[in-house]
């Protein structure tokens, strides 16, 4: 439940401010009769990922196909966490640059521009919170991950709309930088999960049966447990360090 709720957060609070930011935009630009394009792709690309989540969880239910996605979810997180770290500061510039390239468009391919714009931008957060999820689908009961989930969104709404209404004091820097921190771990927990489900089909070229009992509780078992606290107690030790006086004029605000 807890690499949900964090994985949805880190997710939703990146949607939620492309949202938020590019209707900002479009209303301080004068062009507030293009927010139509901005529900519609915002829309659209949540339809897509439920789609996309309920037919991964539906059959990628066989250890080959989960050990798969297992390992494309790992390296969704990473990259993930790259492009986050590498872009934060920037994102309202990015995505204000993006939105003029496609509300420059003449008649209606400035509509038809920006509901694709929104619907890539946030689609593309949408797939990687698909793949996570269907990966975790198989580690741990619906139920869990549901309130994981819900959890996460109500978070990555109230985090949005502080930084709708006092962006100039909330550190999204800091927050993404906690929260990577999370999703490394969480990428290398992720693959050895992969592993572990690949040694269950025998798809590698070891003693699989060996390696699958030597790694059922690195995968699912005390181990795992362990490592799950680790995924909290990291993070937090970061957090608190950044939190010491003197330390947070080392990193600026965020956007």
């Amino acid at each position: 439940m807890g690499q949900m709720l964090v994985v949805t957060m880190r997710e939703g609070i990146e949607a939620f401010l492309i949202v938020a930011i590019a209707a900002t935009y479009l209303r301080k630009t004068g062009r507030a009769g293009l927010l139509t394009a901005v529900w519609w792709g915002t829309g659209a690309a949540l339809l897509l990922s439920i789609a996309l989540g309920a037919f991964l969880a539906e059959y990628a239910v066989i250890p080959l196909y989960e050990g798969l996605l297992a390992m494309l979810a790992a390296g969704l997180v990473i990259s993930m966490v790259i492009y986050m770290l590498r872009t934060a500061k920037h994102l309202r510039r990015e995505i204000g640059a993006g939105l003029e390239r496609a509300a420059a468009r003449p008649g209606a391919g400035a509509w038809l521009g920006v509901f694709l714009f929104v619907l890539l931008m946030i689609t593309r957060e949408g797939m990687e919170l698909a793949f996570i999820t269907a990966s975790l689908a198989g580690q741990a009961q619906t139920g869990h991950l549901l309130v994981g989930a819900a959890g996460g969104v109500l978070l990555a709404a109230a985090l949005a709309l502080a930084w709708i209404r006092y962006g100039h004091r909330v550190d999204l820097a800091l927050f993404f930088q906690v929260t990577s921190i999370f999703l490394v771990l969480f990428a290398v927990q992720l693959l050895f999960y992969a592993f572990h489900e690949f040694t269950e089909a025998n798809l590698l070229p070891i003693d699989n049966a060996y390696w699958h009992l030597a790694t059922e509780e690195w995968a699912e078992g005390t181990y795992a447990q362990v490592f799950s606290l680790l995924l909290v107690a990291a993070p937090l030790a970061w957090l608190l360090i950044r939190a010491r006086p003197g330390a947070a004029s080392a990193v600026r605000p965020g956007s």
